[in-house]
């Protein structure tokens, strides 16, 4: 279908997106571009955005989403305007890009196509590469104070890796793309350690001993002050049936070798949330030496209103309560540990887990960790990669894993929640596609 570029409504300018430029969502590996080539050549006409504000680069496996989130909401409550870009979006394109916590315009986007297309279609970049260039010129324009930027897949490759942030952070490595940036963490952890920047601190989530001297080596190498968030010590308090963190007690130790203790409340539910602050809060100390004023009320007052204050769902999100039915958008071998976790957490009679998958990855791990005793609803994401639900049906049969499949994501959580009781449990994930069609 052709447009005219002035004639195109938001919906028609989302349509030439997805059919001109590979979506990675969608397609896969055949998206992920192998250099930064065409994110070069975009930001060059755009006269070099991704050098007119400040900015911090978060990456990692597992958590990334939810730690800029959550460093964006304590940015804003501490007056400074921030800038948010995430991937992917779960209802709206316009939810990766926010300022404040409110998506871009429609017609932001709308007119940003239509002055470029000539360009896309000289350079071709994919979907991911043409959304970084919109977001770094919107955040040039509205001269944001700082913007806290989002990997979206690896690292040192990524289309987000033209910025000189403030701090770098990578939240943690697990497994996840393997096909496209390696076959052991090792391996991973250098892709994701491609972010670290000369003379720039860097804050490692968590400390885990089979990766950690990727970081400390790569940090050395480059001259950037390194610190690894997991040694603060941390107490939680009041974990409710729910397996919601309502309440906890984070004691930070300080550079003066004295103690900080942190009383936080947070409204991102799911026990995999503590590392997630604590990272959070190694961040924003980092931020302090710069300059930046943030105090322990912007902090407490921020983490306990970051869905509404930054758009965040799909983090452990309770759909609705009778039956329980939850969602959650961990879908790699430690996002289900973590979901796991927080099942084991809730007091129910009878598991119904929704699940779809995509077709891209190998399955057996996240499916050889599954409960045998729930009923399974298996279904097929609504995107081209998603994995066919019979063929999800098969492979998880060798793993004893019973249900039946369902022609859509709604239809199986339908039939979940009919079949549920009002003391069983309905969990809907796998994937985020999965969460992004029942949020």
């Amino acid at each position: 279908m052709n447009y005219e570029p002035s004639a195109m409504n938001y919906a028609e300018t989302l349509n030439y997106l997805y059919t001109q430029l590979p979506v990675f969502t969608r397609v896969g590996a055949s998206a992920y571009k192998e250099d930064l080539t065409n994110t070069i050549a975009l930001l060059n006409i755009l006269d070099n955005p991704e050098h007119g504000f400040k900015s911090v680069h978060v990456g990692g496996t597992n958590g990334k989403g939810s730690t800029s989130h959550m460093l964006a909401a304590i940015l804003q409550v501490a007056g400074y305007k921030t800038g948010l870009y995430t991937s992917p979006h779960l209802k709206d394109f316009r939810e990766r890009i926010r300022i404040n916590g409110e998506m871009i315009s429609e017609q932001t986007v709308i007119d940003f196509v239509a002055k470029h297309r000539p360009d896309f279609e000289q350079i071709q970049p994919s979907f991911f590469e043409m959304t970084v260039a919109l977001a770094f010129d919107v955040f040039a324009k509205e001269q944001v104070d700082i913007a806290i930027v989002e990997v979206g897949l690896g690292g040192r490759l990524d289309s987000t890796n033209v910025i000189s942030p403030l701090l770098s952070v990578i939240t943690n490595i697990g497994w996840d793309h393997m096909n496209l940036l390696g076959d052991t963490l090792p391996k991973i952890a250098g892709e994701k350690a491609g972010i670290i920047k000369p003379s720039t601190p860097v804050v490692i989530g968590e400390y885990q001993q089979e990766v950690a001297n990727v970081f400390t080596e790569k940090a050395k190498s480059v001259d950037a002050p390194l610190v690894f968030a997991s040694v603060i010590k941390s107490k939680v308090k009041n974990q409710n049936s729910k397996a919601n963190l309502d309440f906890m007690t984070l004691i930070v130790p300080t550079d003066d070798s004295g103690l900080k203790t942190y009383d936080l409340t947070i409204d991102l539910p799911g026990t995999y949330q503590l590392n997630n602050v604590r990272t959070v809060l190694t961040a924003v100390d980092e931020l302090r030496k710069q300059g930046f004023i943030i105090t322990n009320e912007h902090i407490t007052t921020a983490l306990k209103q970051v869905k509404t204050l930054t758009g965040l769902h799909g983090r452990w999100e309770v759909l609705s309560h009778n039956p329980l039915t939850i969602c959650d958008t961990g879908h790699n071998p430690e996002g289900i540990a973590e979901v796991l976790k927080n099942i084991a957490n809730v007091k129910y009679h009878h598991l119904h887990f929704v699940i779809g998958m995509v077709n891209d990855k190998d399955i057996s791990k996240v499916l050889s960790m599954l409960p045998k005793d729930a009923t399974y609803y298996f279904c097929r994401p609504d995107i081209p990669r998603g994995l066919e639900a019979e063929s999800l049906k098969e492979k998880a049969e060798g793993f004893e894993l019973k249900g039946n499949t369902y022609n859509s994501v709604k239809e199986a959580l339908n039939a979940a929640q009919a079949n549920a009781t009002d003391k069983d449990l309905v969990f809907a994930g796998g994937s985020t596609f999965v969460v992004a069609e029942v949020v």
